[in-house]
Parts: structure tokens; C-alpha cells; sequence
């Protein structure tokens, strides 16, 4: 059997793969596809038989990378017919039993079609050259793809090793031993007190693994995370490791939308066990057990609330630290509350630039309203929340009696010809109705960041009017 010389193959394999941070088993089986695509090439440019093939055409080749002899053959199995249509495909049975004599129709044989060393050409070994680099990208991405893809959604340790941009490229590790890989920090998952400096670490939440052929690091870490502060009380507070103590839900800004308000994080715990303040727990002796983690997030104001089954209470300590007099449900299916408190609480409540009654509305899930309780008009609020609740009433009376009156009336019974008819259309029907139940799922997993948004909106006009009624008084 021939065989294309490839001197310093062995040692070219150790390095790539300590280069790559590859197995030889990756580089060698990237080497192989790589040669493939330069036997392909060299066959187009032979312009053989055939001078176009399709995308599948050499399906049935395979490279035989031999090691210790430094080189590769090119294997071709072919299907023996009783006449030859394609010569790549296909042999006759006469000509294989030569060989064999018990041969048959229909078998598969395996021949060598390695070409001449010079034959091969130069363009071929370019072809070779370049496909293996994609292809050795290609095994990396799926490495770690496979190696980081069950750790997405889990804090690790990270190296800061360039800076891109606005992005900040770290170095981190899937666990002790393994090799390091090259991970994003984009400039909206920074966090405003951070310094990177080349070589300084950091906990990191992998917020994903990017898939496909994207550019530049494959996996997208986060300061910001909401998830990074679940991690760090975690494992701060041994009462929540033991499940003694849970978090039920947080509420982060980490990166504000004015330069002039700090990042801020609501967190509301909870627990089953009458003997135990979890408020208290998270917070430690002294203020131990939450400093660390203030330190970790360079400062970052943090406020442990208890979380209550009251929605009533629940907001009232959401809004924590202002001191709340009244909390009224004006409208409980449309989860609107207004929350009343003293003249000197009102901007506490509010918060700088709103902040605080922001997080308290994510954190709770309520919209949330503040109201000076000595300006508050309680019938003139009543008499506007009736007229509201009354409209939505209306509207879906309205809207019920639509749908009856799109509802056909059957005066008599269908014949089975009939109802098969009718079985046609209703399919597509059933396929519009799971897709608008995998909108709905999409849109509640969506529904805490649109809320964001919306009640950042509410609540500075809300602050803004409030100002304006002190200016007026």
C-alpha cells in the first residue's frame, strides 16, 4: 500500500494538542477531516471522470493516519455491482474475484487510492492546511462546549488576562487540574466598583455557553448576576446550605441607570423553623457573615428582608428601610398596591432616583405606589379603582359575548363525511394553541425583566410628582 509521507507528524500532533489544549485523539481525528478536504481538493483539480461533485460525493473515503510511519493513505470503500457506474462507488464483481473468488453481489470492499506524493500538489496541502485549523477550532469549541455546559449557572473562579473593547477576556477552569479557557466578561456584566488589572481574580457567575461558530471566547461570565449573590450567601450562611434557611427571591441593580445611584441588591429569605431569624442568620454577628459578601461585590448596598405570605407585609418590608404606616391591595388580580407612609418617609421609600421602590416592585412582583398618607384621599381613590375594576368588567363581558357570537350553531346532527371535513382545519388549529402556550411560558420567564423596565418608569414620575406637591405646599 502507498502512503503520502508526512515527516514530523508525531511530534506536530504533541504540540498542537498541548498548544490547543487538545487530547491527540481530537488533533488526530481534526488532521484526518483536514486531509480529506485536500484530497477532495486535489480531485477537483484533477477534473477526474467527473469534473463537479456534490456535497456527499466522498462519503465513502476515509484517511488512514499512520503514526509511526509518519504519513496517510486514503481509503475508498466501494459496493461491488455487475456493472461499474461510478468508479468511486462502485467495482465489478469479475474484477473482485479475481482476487477473492467467493465475492458476491452487494459486498463492500476497501481499497487504497492514495495518490503520488508529487501528484498531491501544493493547493491540496493548502486546502489541508487551512481546513485543519478550522477543524482544530471546531474540537476545541466542542470541548468545552461539553466540559462547561452542565456548569452554566454556577460561580467560578476567574484570571483576568487581556482587556477587548469594553470586555474584560479572563482566564477560568472547570475544576482543579484542568486545563484553562478563555472567557467573556461584557461591559453590561461589569460592575461599576470593579478595578481589573491583568492577573487580579474575581468570582465569576457562566452565564452561558455560546454555541455555533462565534467569534472571539465561547463562554460569557457575569459580575451583575443576580445568581452571583445567591452563591455568595451560600456559602457565607451555613443555615442556607442546610436548607434551614432559604432565599426566596432577589431583585439586583447592579449597574443602575445614573451614575450617581450605587448598584443595591433586595434579597427576601425565609424559613420553617420558629427558632430561627433568617434575617439574622444572613446577616451574622455583627454583621460578619454579610460584610463578606458586601466585599466581594466592592460594596454593594445589600438589604435582607423577610419574605411573608401576606403580600401586605411582605411589600411593606420590601421597602425596607422606610417605615411603612398602611400598605392598601387596591387591586389584587392586577397585583397594585399603594403604600402609604409619613411625610418623612417619602423619599426613603422612593429611594435615589427611585431605586428603592424599584427593587421592592421586582423583588415583590407588585406595582407599587407611594402615597403621602396625610395628602392620601381614600374615597376619591376608592371611587377611582371601582371605575376601573367596573370598566375591566365590561370590557370582558364585551369580549365573552364576541366569542359566542363567532360560536356556529348546530341545528342538526353532522354527517361522518361532514365531521371529516371538519377534522382537517382543526389540526393546524391544536399547532397554533401550543405555540401560543410556548409564547405564554416565554413571556412569565420574561416577565421580571420587561418589569423592570416599567416600573422604573412608574415610579420616576411618581417621585417627580411628589416633588412637585412638596414644592407646591
Amino acid at each position: 500500500m502507498s502512503i503520502v509521507n508526512l515527516p514530523g507528524l508525531k511530534k506536530m500532533i504533541e504540540e498542537i494538542s498541548q498548544s490547543h489544549n487538545l487530547p491527540k485523539s481530537a488533533v488526530q481525528q481534526a488532521l484526518r477531516e483536514a486531509l480529506i478536504k485536500g484530497y477532495e481538493r486535489y480531485r477537483r483539480a484533477q477534473r477526474m471522470e467527473r469534473p463537479h461533485f456534490d456535497d456527499e460525493y466522498f462519503n465513502n473515503f476515509e484517511v488512514d493516519l499512520d503514526i509511526e510511519e509518519e504519513g496517510f493513505r486514503i481509503l475508498c470503500t466501494k459496493t461491488i455491482v455487475e456493472e461499474v457506474g461510478n468508479t468511486d462507488h462502485h467495482i465489478s464483481l469479475k474484477e473482485v474475484q479475481e482476487v477473492a473468488s467467493e465475492a458476491q453481489l452487494g459486498d463492500s470492499v476497501v481499497l487504497d487510492v492514495t495518490p503520488d506524493q508529487r501528484d498531491f500538489g501544493r493547493m491540496a496541502a493548502i486546502q489541508t492546511k487551512q481546513v485543519l485549523s478550522q477543524k482544530l477550532r471546531d474540537q476545541q469549541r466542542k470541548l468545552i462546549q461539553e466540559e462547561f455546559e452542565e456548569l452554566e449557572g454556577t460561580v467560578l473562579q476567574a484570571r483576568v488576562l487581556r482587556f477587548e473593547r469594553q470586555s474584560v477576556i479572563m482566564a477560568i477552569s472547570s475544576g482543579f487540574g484542568q486545563p484553562e479557557v478563555e472567557a467573556e466578561l461584557p461591559k453590561r456584566e461589569q460592575l461599576p466598583n470593579d478595578t481589573y488589572r491583568i492577573g487580579s481574580t474575581f468570582k465569576v457567575f457562566l452565564k452561558k455557553v455560546r454555541e455555533g461558530p462565534h467569534r472571539g471566547p465561547q463562554l460569557v461570565v457575569s459580575r451583575a448576576s443576580a445568581g452571583l449573590v445567591v452563591y455568595l450567601f451560600a456559602n457565607e450562611v451555613p443555615e442556607i446550605e442546610d436548607e434551614v434557611v432559604r432565599i426566596v427571591a432577589v431583585a439586583r441593580e447592579a449597574n443602575p441607570p445614573s451614575r450617581h445611584v450605587g448598584p443595591r441588591t433586595k434579597i427576601a429569605v425565609d424559613t420553617l423553623e420558629r427558632d430561627v431569624d433568617p434575617v439574622g442568620a444572613c446577616i451574622g454577628a455583627r454583621g460578619s457573615r454579610i460584610q463578606v459578601v458586601v466585599n466581594e461585590l466592592r460594596g454593594e448596598k445589600i438589604d435582607v428582608i423577610r419574605w411573608s405570605p401576606d403580600p401586605a407585609t411582605y411589600i411593606a418590608n420590601a421597602l425596607s428601610p422606610a417605615r411603612v404606616e398602611e400598605v392598601l391591595l387596591v387591586n389584587p388580580e392586577g397585583r397594585q398596591a399603594h403604600i402609604l407612609v409619613a411625610e418623612d418617609q417619602l423619599s426613603l421609600a422612593i429611594g435615589k432616583e427611585g431605586q428603592n421602590v424599584r427593587l421592592a416592585a421586582r423583588l415583590t412582583g407588585w406595582k407599587i405606589d407611594i402615597k403621602d398618607i396625610a395628602k392620601y384621599d381614600y374615597e376619591a381613590e376608592h371611587q377611582k379603582m371601582q371605575e376601573l375594576q367596573a370598566a375591566i368588567a365590561q370590557r370582558e363581558a364585551e369580549l365573552a359575548d364576541e366569542e359566542e357570537d363567532e360560536e356556529p350553531l348546530e341545528t342538526e346532527t353532522p354527517s361522518p363525511a361532514h365531521l371529516e371535513a371538519k377534522e382537517t382545519p382543526a389540526q393546524p388549529l391544536a399547532e397554533d394553541e401550543e405555540d401560543l402556550a410556548e409564547d405564554e411560558e416565554d413571556f412569565v420567564e420574561d416577565e421580571d425583566e420587561f418589569a423592570e423596565d416599567e416600573f422604573a418608569e412608574d415610579d420616576e414620575e411618581l417621585a417627580s410628582e411628589e416633588q412637585e406637591e412638596d414644592i407646591l405646599s
